[in-house]
């Protein structure tokens, strides 16, 4: 699957336009992965992983390092892109997210005002405290397989969900 391309759409998503596009980064460690705890925002009290929107002429992957290094103070090394993930919600909001995994980074993380840091072990993902679309794509991310998702919500209810790799 080239992430690259336009992604192919499924049935009733044909007309899907995002109003927001955003980044989401997993930094990896061995077997933990670093997560956050949002402090603010869409998705505030839920565990995610650094990210947020791009900015005026900013590529994703420079939006998905930037955001890391604002939110958790560290700097992650050589991303990869994993995932699109396309969302619909019942407010109105269509929001697309690019998805990324790094291997390295240096620096501490550090709480800040957006996000507590979280190195978890990837056999304790807190799936629980996440949202609700994360368990159905998240062995993607950690097996580096290429994936996209298409998911509505109402609020933090998981209406629909479509996971292709």
């Amino acid at each position: 699957m080239n992430l690259l391309s336009p992604p192919p759409r499924p049935h009733g998503w044909e007309s899907w336009d995002p109003a927001m596009r955003a980044t989401l980064m997993f930094v990896f460690n061995g077997n933990e992965v670093l997560l956050i705890r949002k402090k603010r925002g869409l998705g505030a009290g839920k565990i995610n992983g650094p990210g947020g929107k791009l900015d005026p002429g900013e590529s994703p992957a420079q939006c998905a390092i930037r955001e890391t290094a604002e939110e958790l103070l560290i700097s992650a090394h050589n991303p990869s892109l994993v995932g699109l993930l396309h969302f619909r919600f019942t407010d109105g909001l269509t929001l697309e997210c690019h998805v990324f995994r790094a291997d390295s980074h240096s620096g501490t993380a550090t709480e800040t005002d957006e996000a507590i840091p979280l190195w978890t072990p990837i056999s304790s993902i807190p799936f629980h405290e996440m949202w609700a679309d994360d368990i159905h794509w998240f062995h993607h991310l950690l097996t580096s397989t290429p994936f996209r998702g298409f998911f509505d919500f109402d609020n933090d209810t998981m209406l629909s969900c479509l996971v292709e790799s």
